[in-house]
């Protein structure tokens, strides 16, 4: 076995059942805040990812206020690209858990740590990372901390390079100042916008600005700042000119360099107004491009192989066959149906919770299909109303640059006007000095065709200005219509996801309640037969029953070890951490 198994293999926590649903079976990575594992949901038999918050930061009691926050921005949002959030909660231990779609792929700095992609395969990545963006800035939510580890590259439908953005552990429903101190630095500073290294609030921009850096990246092969000094780098973030890509790589396409540097542009003012127009941006550039016939020339490693099937466990089924086997044995030792009341007890005991429990069974497979089911509904109803939103701030997004050209315009004819206006003014006192009388008709008719002619210049260039501006103001006005439309939207999915968690809460509780009651069952079960195993073991007659009780328990849990031993040695040729 590896060290990195045999570490695995020493970790408390490998087998434990956390929240009575989730079995832990391999330890995947460490982040910031928590621990990662692949587990099992063994009600629906459901592979996911769960992060349990360090042990060394259970104390802090605002982890779980930041732990939930980081499971409703990404339920909120509901993309594609987005890794999916199951389940967040806090065990009877007080342990925190947040459970999410467990991933196979590749981390887009393992790729980028190989070399410069292909210009079209980094568009095509970037585009998908955008498109989430937009959805996620449309909604309220930021990410506050991309960088190439959060961006895993898996196979979906067929689909290479199907990107999945992780960990919106700090990410911050807009202007929420509740969680975190103002003017605190949060993020990478290698992927830091501006203004977030200058402690002001991150916003959308930052997000965009951090896709510039990526974008860059993917491209040259290398970060735009780098130090290994912390105050130095967020200063070259603040204030220094990103290297020129072309300087780096002679085949940049001058409109790939052009967005990257109007990314990453110091002013959040210049960079591209929203997710939307960068993604309008990146479709036309792709259209430009050859297919993908880059996917042909990757060169990554293989993809890890799907998690294994779980081990086998005893279920509550076989219960009745050891009650049975027990109730012969203990039929042999008293053949005359005398067996102390204890024993007799123990016995009765085992077939009545056998029965109980395999109803029992049955109820928490029928609470947890119900429970995956409302998740199901829940989870389509939200990216229907997240892809509403998403059209209705694309539009809006187009009204408002349209309305910026339009003022655009409106204020270089205002200097045209400005001008005009001065030469009529001009001609007038031309035409109203003493001595125009004193002029020759053909001159006299000069001095006023002038001021006529300024003055048709002047109302032109008015009407021309007035034009531009009523544009503008039309586009704005639809704007604030769509915003009003966006913003009911917005308040129709707040109230819908709220409901939506308080009914998976009462869910997960009766759940909880019915685990409890089953995990009683089990140690009463095995207290039962203890008993009958100790008073009937050195009895003859009953030695072979015994024995097939004893073999079968060493069986399962020689099984039991080997496939743990087999799941860590499949985890170490590259399952993905999911943090």
């Amino acid at each position: 076995m590896s060290t990195v198994a045999s570490r695995r293999s020493q970790d408390p926590y490998l087998g434990k059942t956390v929240a009575g649903r989730y079995r832990l079976e391999a330890r995947l990575g460490e982040g910031g805040m928590g621990v990662v594992y692949r587990a099992r949901h063994v009600l629906i038999d459901r592979v996911c990812a769960i992060k349990l918050i360090r042990p060394d930061l259970r104390g802090e009691t605002h982890l779980r206020a930041w732990m939930l926050r980081e499971a409703r921005a990404a339920n909120r949002v509901d993309h594609a690209h987005i890794v999916q959030i199951h389940d967040v909660g806090e065990t009877d231990d007080g342990e925190l858990y947040l459970v999410m779609e467990y991933l196979v792929g590749t981390a887009l700095s393992t790729v980028v740590s190989k070399g410069p992609l292909p210009i079209e395969r980094a568009v095509d990545v970037i585009e998908q990372m955008c498109a989430a963006l937009a959805r996620a800035h449309d909604l309220g939510v930021v990410h506050r901390d991309l960088k190439s580890d959060n961006i895993m590259l898996t196979v979906q439908g067929g689909r290479k390079d199907f990107v999945k953005i992780l960990d919106f552990g700090l990410a911050a429903l807009t202007r929420d100042a509740r969680l975190a101190p103002k003017g605190a630095v949060f993020g990478t500073p290698e992927y830091m916008a501006p203004e977030q290294a200058r402690g002001e609030d991150a916003t959308a921009l930052c997000d965009l600005y951090a896709l510039g850096i990526l974008f860059f990246e993917m491209l040259t092969g290398q970060l735009p700042f780098r130090s290994s000094d912390r105050e130095t780098l967020l200063e070259m973030q603040r204030s220094a000119a990103p290297p020129r890509p072309r300087s780096l790589r002679a085949d940049m396409a001058p409109q790939a360099e052009a967005i990257m540097l109007r990314l990453l542009e110091k002013d959040p003012s210049r960079r591209f107004r929203d997710g939307h127009h960068l993604q309008e941006e990146l479709k036309a550039f792709q259209r430009t491009l050859p297919g993908r016939t880059w996917e042909v020339q990757q060169t990554d490693a293989p993809m890890a192989p799907p998690p294994p099937p779980p081990a086998p466990t005893p279920g509550v089924q076989e219960w009745g066959t050891r009650a049975a086997n027990f109730q012969r044995a203990l039929a042999r030792g008293y053949p005359n149906g005398k067996a102390p009341d204890d024993v007799q007890q123990a016995a009765d005991t085992l077939w009545d919770l056998a029965s109980r429990a395999a109803r029992l069974e049955g109820e928490l497979a029928s609470h947890s299909q119900k429970l995956d089911a409302t998740e199901k509904r829940g989870r389509a109803l939200r990216a229907e109303m997240g892809r509403k939103v998403e059209e209705l701030a694309a539009e809006e997004s187009r009204a408002l640059r349209e309305a910026g050209d339009w003022r655009e315009r409106a204020r270089k004819i205002e200097a045209t006007v400005s001008q005009a206006r001065q030469e009529v003014e001009e001609s007038s006192r031309r035409a109203d000095a003493r001595d125009v009388a004193s002029l020759d008709p053909p001159k006299l008719r000069q001095v006023f065709e002038a001021a006529g002619a300024a003055r048709a210049r002047l109302e032109a260039n008015q009407v021309h200005y007035e034009f531009q501006l009523a544009h503008a103001s039309e586009k704005e006005k639809q704007a604030a219509d769509l915003r009003k439309q966006i913003e009911e939207l917005r308040k129709q999915l707040q109230r819908y996801s709220d409901a939506l968690e308080n009914d998976l809460a009462a869910g997960r509780d009766r759940i909880a309640t019915r685990v409890k009651e089953a995990l009683g069952f089990e140690r009463s079960f095995d207290e039962a037969s203890t008993l009958l195993l100790t008073h009937l073991r050195d009895r003859p007659e009953c030695r072979d029953l015994i024995e097939e009780l004893v073999t079968g328990e060493r069986e399962r849990t020689a099984n039991a070890r080997h496939s743990r031993v087999k799941r860590e040695g499949d985890t170490n040729q590259g399952a993905p951490a999911a943090d």
